[in-house]
């Protein structure tokens, strides 16, 4: 039996969405190619991580990895990954998320086929200064003129990355429909009061003063946040509940058992969290950012808004029955945004990369 190929992935950005996606990813990769994942552990990552893991996947972790720009942890950083990719000796080198992007991009020529999936550009987040944004945004351009794929996670990234490379290409995020329907069918539904909820940490990306804002214009309606943060005094209306951090079992007990997902983030990549929700047929209430409005059209498989009048519509609505728009919205999660076809269209371009390198047409 022929053995099988290496594929390594280097990750900083441990957590939330980004952990879920890496998780589903190698566990339905590792059946096909020797997995490996340099990581960082965050504050967001979960303390039994590793036991999210398919045991035949190997974990390294990255000791100098750090989210903000440090020049002496990210030189650090640097020789890290090198040397962890110089034992690995893998056949492809896949970077997720901008710190990991730009370290690798720099650490390796290229000469191992290499991919950068951004997750969300770190110049897209309205919370940097504006000096700052530029910094990002330069650093992204220059790490584009080396020699790798840059795959997006949406449509509306792929055409921010195009501005950058044209050496790329999109695979759209997917879910894990068999575990997350496991959890589902395990979770004791009971009768509840319209329930409008959320699910992600508690900061200035997700935009808690409009959701706040949102509870406020609506208190005959239970929202609850899934989730915690620092901005979590933000969240005054009595109406609101907040979960803190919980397992993911319980999170989806709170999601089975609410009846619309509110996503009112200032940018987005494309949300596990919203995918998640279309599959559990909820109807979702989006902001007009890049990831919710490639994933959710307006009046079709939902509702995609720009300011409280609209949310607070699109929820009054969804409260007289919304089934159309949560059917479609399943349908599309099963034909487009599920863990098999994204693992499907990885699988053929890292085949077709190992394959270019070794000379077969």
């Amino acid at each position: 039996m022929a053995e099988k190929k290496k594929i390594l992935y280097i990750v900083e950005a441990m957590g939330g969405g980004v952990f879920t996606y890496i998780v589903d990813l190698a566990n339905e990769l590792v059946n096909k190619y020797d997995m490996y994942i340099a990581y960082a552990v965050r504050k967001q990552t979960p303390k039994n991580y590793k036991d999210y893991f398919d045991k035949r996947i190997h974990l390294i972790e990255v000791k100098n990895f750090g989210r903000a720009i440090n020049p002496t942890k990210d030189i650090a950083a640097f020789f890290e990954v090198k040397k962890i990719a110089a034992e690995v000796k893998p056949d492809v080198i896949h970077l997720h998320s901008s710190k990991a992007g730009a370290i690798g991009r720099v650490a390796f020529d290229g000469k191992i086929p290499m991919f950068y999936t951004p997750h969300g550009y770190s110049f897209l987040m309205e919370n940097c200064n504006p000096t700052k944004r530029r910094v990002f945004k330069l650093i992204e351009s220059v790490c584009a003129k080396r020699n790798c794929t840059t795959i997006s996670c949406s449509v509306g990234e792929h055409q921010e990355t195009l501005k950058l490379t044209k050496n790329a290409a999109y695979v759209n995020n997917g879910i894990n429909m068999k575990e997350l329907q496991e959890i589902v069918n395990q979770t004791e539904k009971v009768a509840h009061p319209f329930t409008v909820f959320t699910l992600g940490r508690i900061c200035y990306q997700k935009n808690p003063t409009l959701f706040n804002t949102i509870a406020e214009s609506l208190p005959d309606v239970r929202f609850v946040w899934i989730g915690d943060g620092e901005l979590r005094e933000e969240l005054k209306s009595k109406n609101i509940e907040i979960s803190g951090w919980v397992d993911r079992t319980t999170a989806i007990k709170y999601a089975v058992n609410a009846d619309v997902f509110l996503l009112s983030s200032r940018w987005e990549g494309l949300p596990i969290s919203l995918l998640e929700s279309m599959y559990m047929r909820k109807v979702c209430v989006v902001s007009n950012v890049i990831g919710n409005r490639d994933v959710i059209h307006n009046g079709e498989n939902g509702f995609v808004c720009s300011d409280t009048e609209e949310f607070v519509k699109a929820i009054k609505e969804a409260r007289n029955g919304a089934d159309r728009f949560t059917e479609r919205a399943y349908q599309d999660v099963l034909n487009m945004y599920n863990t098999k076809a994204m693992a499907k269209q990885y699988s053929e371009k890292y085949d077709k990369a190992i394959n270019t390198r070794g000379g077969i047409a």
